[in-house]
């Protein structure tokens, strides 16, 4: 693995479904459930979803560019979540569950804005992209009992009826992008 990784922070609904993708995905190398986007530091969980914070719920995804891109990373993002609904993922509602990319460098941003305009162009989605494109300031992990959710509560209601079908329909879509036996279990 390359010594210099990147890093790109990423808002989509509920950090446990963009978690539980982009650790099956080759080239990642760490991912981390937090909080970023807000004007409380080292908020709680119970205090974002007051929606008093500012903070959306993100993930923190560390990757080795020279095996995935972050265009990549980003690609993915908007294909495992509705980036056309702002403050909710389905039934999660609330501004700690905005659409929103945090770039880490002008470079990172303008791969962001080349992402939305793209997708935008290709008319994916029938209504507007509403993802914000913000910079980076502050990143808090949520707490220890966020960290890799999924994989240690698969059969708790809200995982086995919402984190698992976007699972599989990102193992499905990304068959070949997957870590050796992620697809497996």
């Amino acid at each position: 693995m390359g010594q210099n990784l990147e890093v790109a922070t990423l808002g989509g609904g509920c950090f446990w479904c963009l978690e539980a993708v982009y650790d099956e995905l080759k080239g990642v190398v760490d991912v981390v459930s937090g909080y970023s986007g807000g004007h409380v530091p080292n908020p709680t969980y119970e205090q974002v979803c007051s929606k008093q914070t500012g903070h959306a719920e993100v993930v923190q995804v560390t990757f080795d560019p020279s095996q995935i891109s972050y265009r990549e990373i980003l690609e993915i993002f908007f294909t495992i979540h509705d980036p056309t609904t702002p403050n909710r993922q389905g039934n999660d509602v609330g501004p700690q569950y905005r659409s929103v990319i945090f770039y880490h460098s002008p470079e990172q941003k303008a791969v962001a804005e080349e992402v939305i305009q793209t997708l935008t162009l290709a008319g994916v989605w029938q209504n507007p992209i509403v993802t914000e494109v913000v910079h980076f300031e502050k990143f808090y992990p949520a707490e220890d009992y966020h960290q890799e959710y999924f994989k240690r509560n698969p059969y708790q209601p809200y995982c086995a009826f919402v984190v698992g079908p976007k699972v599989a329909k990102f193992r499905k879509q990304y068959f070949d992008r997957l870590k050796k036996n992620a697809a497996i279990g």
